[in-house]
C-alpha cells in the first residue's frame, strides 16, 4: 500500500475539479476582468517572442498608443500562460488552463502543509475549505481575478517551508521558500502585502513554540507522532531557523526583484495615487453581507462576500473549543491567533474601519476593502483543519466525509459562469481598445484613457517629410524619414521613463508634455534622410533590479549545484 500516501491529494484533485466544469467549453467565461486579462497576456507574449525576457511595455494596448501596465501588474500569471500558448493552446484556453490549475494547485499546497504536521485528515479538510470556498468563486467566475487566483497557492506553500525548517535546516527547504517567496511577490502586488506579515505572525508563532518544546525532556521532543503537537516538534536551535527564514525571505525579494522595485519606485510617474485615493470608501461591506448575500455577477456591492455557511461553523466550533478546558494551552493559542486574525480581517471590510483606512496609508494600497475575504479564506481553512486533529480519532473520517459533502453541497451554486464570450486569438493580439487596468497605470503625463486608434504610428506635425516604416516591435520602432526641411515628429506612443528616440544613431530630445499631444512622444528631424529607432529600454532602476534578480538566481543555482554535487560525493 505504498500509494495509500497519495490518496488525500487525489481525492482534493477530484474536490478540485468538480467546480471547473464550466471551464471546458471553447469559450472564455464572462467576467469583468477576464477579456482584459487575456488581452494583456497577448501582449506579455508579444514582448517574449520579441525577445524581451521581462516584458514591460505593452504595445497594442489603450488603442494602439502602448502601455506601461505590464511593469506593475503582477508578471507571473503572465508567463504561466504564454508557456501554454508556446505549446499551441490558445490565450484563451491558456489563461484558462493557468485559472483551472491555481485553483487545485492552491488545495494541495494548503494540504501539504496542514498534513505536515496535523496530519492527512486535517490536510484533506484544510485543502477542501481553500479551495470551495464562495469568494474564491467570485474571483473565478465573477471577477475573473487571475493574479489573486494565482496568488492564493503561496501562501501556504511558504509556510510549508518554514516549518519544515523548523524541523529540519535544508538548503532545499530555503531555496524552496525563496521561490515561493518570490511567486506570491510575483502573483499580486496587493495580496503579498496582505499575507507576508500573517507569515512574519507564523514565524513568530513557531519561535515561541520553539522555546516551549525545548522545555519538554528530549525523549518527547524527537520522534513524536506529527497528530501529538499543533506546531510539530521543534528540532532546529531557533537561531538557526530564523536565519534561514531571512535567506529564504531575501532571496525570494530578490529574485523578484526585477519586478517589484520598480513598480513600487516608478508608480509615482502614474496616475495610481491619484486614481485610486479614496476609492476604498466605496468599497466596504455590509455586516450582515458576511453570513449571507444573493450570487450575483455585479459589482462591488453586488457580488456575494459571504464567508461560507460551512466556514462559519467552523469559526463557531474554534470558538467553542478556544473556551474548553480540556483544550491543550498551545492549541488555544493558535486557535486564539488565527480567530483574532479573522476578526480583524471582517473588521476592516466594514465601514467602521473608515478611520484607520484613512490614516493607515498603507491599506490604501489593496483598494478594495473586501479584498481582505483572502485572509478569511486561508485562517478559516486552517482553523478547520485544527478542529479535525482536536477531534478524537474515530471522529475524524466520518467529520472529514460530511464536512467535505456539505462544503460541496452549500457551494455548488457559485461554480457556474454568467456566460461565454467567443473571440478569436487575433481580436486580443492586435490593437485593443482599453488599457486592461482602470488607468491607474496610465503615465501622469497622458489622459487616463484614450478614445480612439491613431491615424498612423508617426505623423509630420510641422514641416514636410516622407515616412516608411521599416520594422515595429513591442518595445522597437524604426522608420525611415525624408525630410525635406526640419521637421516635428509625433509618434503615436504614450512616453514613459525608458524611452528613447536615436536620429541616425543619435539621441535627440523627446517633448511629451505638450498640451496638444498630451503624454505623446514629439521630436525634430533635421533636414535630409534619415533612420529612426525609437526604443523603450531599461532605466537604471530597472537594470539595477534586473541585476538582483539575476545574482539571487545564481546565487541560489550555484549553492544547490555545490550541495548536491557534495552528497553526490558521499
Amino acid at each position: 500500500m505504498k500509494y495509500k500516501k497519495y490518496l488525500p491529494a487525489v481525492l482534493l484533485l477530484l474536490v478540485g475539479f468538480i467546480p471547473l466544469f464550466d471551464f471546458f467549453d471553447r469559450g472564455l467565461p464572462i467576467t469583468h476582468d477576464g477579456q482584459d486579462h487575456v488581452a494583456r497576456v497577448a501582449n506579455f507574449y508579444q514582448n517574449l517572442t520579441d525577445g524581451n525576457i521581462i516584458p514591460r511595455w505593452a504595445g497594442n494596448l489603450n488603442w494602439g498608443f502602448g502601455h506601461p501596465i505590464l511593469m506593475f501588474l503582477y508578471p507571473l500569471p503572465s508567463y504561466l500562460a504564454s508557456i501554454f500558448h508556446f505549446l499551441s493552446f490558445s490565450f484563451v484556453d491558456s489563461v484558462k488552463i493557468v485559472f483551472g490549475l491555481s485553483f487545485i494547485t492552491s488545495g494541495l499546497a494548503m494540504y501539504l502543509w496542514i498534513q505536515s504536521f496535523l496530519g492527512r485528515n486535517a490536510g484533506i479538510v484544510a485543502g477542501t475549505l481553500y479551495m470551495i470556498a464562495p469568494y474564491r468563486f467570485v474571483d473565478l467566475y465573477v471577477r475573473g481575478a487571475i493574479g489573486e487566483h494565482v496568488a492564493f497557492i503561496f501562501p501556504p506553500l511558504i509556510c510549508y517551508f518554514i516549518f519544515k525548517l523548523s524541523k529540519k535546516y535544508s538548503h532545499l527547504f530555503v531555496v524552496g521558500g525563496a521561490f515561493s517567496v518570490a511567486g506570491l511577490l510575483l502573483s499580486h502586488n496587493a495580496i503579498s502585502l496582505m499575507f507576508l506579515p500573517l507569515i512574519f505572525l507564523y514565524v513568530i508563532y513557531l519561535s515561541f513554540t520553539s522555546e516551549e518544546s525545548r522545555s519538554l525532556p528530549r525523549h518527547l521532543r524527537g520522534g513524536v507522532a506529527p497528530q501529538s503537537n499543533a506546531a510539530g516538534t521543534f528540532d532546529v536551535p531557533p537561531a538557526a531557523h530564523l536565519g534561514g527564514v531571512i535567506s529564504m525571505v531575501l532571496l525570494g525579494f530578490g529574485i523578484a526583484a526585477f519586478f517589484w522595485l520598480p513598480a513600487f519606485f516608478e508608480g509615482k510617474y502614474t496616475l495610481r495615487d491619484i486614481v485610486t485615493t479614496g476609492e476604498y470608501a466605496s468599497r466596504f461591506v455590509r455586516l450582515e453581507q458576511f453570513l449571507y448575500g444573493p450570487w450575483s455577477f455585479g459589482g462591488t456591492g453586488q457580488f456575494s462576500v459571504q464567508l461560507g455557511i460551512v466556514h462559519w461553523v467552523i469559526v463557531a466550533g474554534s470558538v467553542v473549543l478556544l473556551f474548553l478546558k480540556k483544550t491543550a494551552k498551545e492549541h488555544k493559542k493558535l486557535i486564539g491567533g488565527l480567530l483574532i486574525i479573522t476578526v480583524i480581517a471582517l473588521f476592516l471590510m466594514i465601514p467602521q474601519s473608515s478611520n484607520l483606512w484613512q490614516n493607515i496609508s498603507v491599506l490604501q494600497k489593496f483598494q478594495f476593502p473586501w479584498r481582505f475575504m483572502s485572509v478569511t479564506v486561508f485562517s478559516t481553512a486552517v482553523l478547520g483543519g485544527l478542529l479535525v486533529w482536536i477531534i478524537p480519532k474515530r471522529f475524524k473520517l466520518p467529520i472529514v466525509f460530511c464536512i467535505t459533502v456539505l462544503v460541496l453541497f452549500f457551494n455548488k451554486d457559485y461554480w457556474h459562469t454568467n456566460g461565454y464570450l467567443y473571440k478569436v486569438d487575433s481580436f486580443f493580439s492586435g490593437i485593443y481598445n482599453g488599457t486592461t487596468d482602470t488607468g491607474e497605470s496610465s503615465p501622469i503625463w497622458s489622459v487616463r484613457f484614450m478614445e480612439k486608434r491613431p491615424k498612423e504610428h508617426i505623423e509630420v506635425v510641422s514641416g514636410q517629410a516622407t515616412i516608411k516604416e521599416l520594422g515595429r516591435k513591442s518595445s522597437v520602432h524604426v522608420y525611415e524619414i525624408d525630410a525635406t526641411e526640419k521637421s516635428r515628429m509625433l509618434e503615436n506612443t504614450l512616453y514613459f521613463p525608458g524611452w528613447d528616440v536615436l536620429v541616425d544613431g543619435r539621441k535627440v530630445e523627446i517633448e511629451f508634455q505638450d498640451p496638444r499631444h498630451r503624454g505623446l512622444m514629439t521630436f525634430f528631424v533635421d533636414k535630409g534622410k534619415h533612420t529612426v529607432y525609437i526604443k523603450f529600454g531599461e532605466t537604471k532602476l530597472r537594470g539595477f533590479s534586473n541585476t538582483i534578480s539575476i545574482v539571487s538566481l545564481l546565487i541560489v543555482s550555484f549553492t544547490t549545484f555545490i550541495i548536491l554535487w557534495r552528497k553526490r560525493l558521499g
